[in-house]
């Protein structure tokens, strides 16, 4: 099972990014292996349609599972489309979350947000 996540850095020991569509890296966690590849977020530094960008890269991963603390309503439905189911993070590290997941411990994201066109003067 492959599992995405979004990262501030290229470490397995930080914190889940607090931004999807802006963090800066994805982790790419094999968990049968247990092991993590880090990729670029290109969506980041879009002006707009970076949710649906960011959700794309996720699902061109291979990834069946996404851990984030937040996802917009955009990028929620292109994922669901590539059956990509999104998990709620905890306040733990990226390598926590996923042992997480792998317990049992995370529950699916209900609260999909409208996305944050207005914060960002769109």
């Amino acid at each position: 099972m492959i599992i995405s996540i979004p990262a501030d850095k290229k470490d397995v020991h930080s914190r889940v990014s607090l931004s999807f569509a802006r963090a800066p890296f994805f982790a790419i966690y094999d968990a049968e292996t247990d092991t993590a590849e880090f990729i670029d977020n290109t969506a980041a530094s879009l002006q707009g349609g970076a949710g649906i960008k960011a959700a794309q890269i996720v699902a061109d991963s291979k990834a069946s599972v996404l851990l984030t603390p937040h996802c917009g309503q955009n990028a929620a439905e292109v994922l669901q489309r590539a059956n990509v189911q999104i998990y709620k993070t905890a306040d733990l590290t990226i390598v926590e979350n996923v042992n997480a997941f792998k317990e049992g411990k995370l529950q699916l994201l209900k609260n999909i947000h409208p996305g944050y066109h207005e914060k960002f003067g769109r």
